[in-house]
């Protein structure tokens, strides 16, 4: 299973690569989350260049259906969160191979 990186993996890189301390690094990163947290909660979309952009986008009342029983159910209005991947990071993400896949090929096997 891959690594996942939290808050304080975040707040650790500022702090190896910017030279702040621990805290200050901490306090940091969770000011950038705050600010994009209140931004989306606005309203607001959030474009990250060569990142991405988060935006939230509203969906409307629809009928669903409960998939144990078959009846159907209303499903109320809500907002939901959009990520979209930029072009830029996409091309990055399909030119790493991450180690595992590298590592469960059988020798022998022609490349994709």
């Amino acid at each position: 299973m891959p690594k996942t990186i939290t808050r304080a993996d975040l707040g650790d890189a500022v702090y190896q690569t910017v030279g702040l301390s621990r805290n200050e690094s901490a306090k940091l990163v969770e000011q950038v989350l705050d600010e994009v947290v209140d931004a989306l909660i606005r309203g607001e979309a959030v474009k990250l260049s060569s990142f991405g952009s988060f935006m939230v986008r509203k969906k409307g009342q629809r009928i669903g259906r409960n998939p144990k029983t078959g009846q159907e159910v209303p499903i109320l209005p809500r907002r939901v969160l959009v990520f979209r991947a930029s072009n830029l990071l996409k091309s990055h993400i399909n030119r790493a191979k991450p180690p595992t896949e590298a590592m469960a090929k059988p020798a022998g096997e022609p490349p994709r």
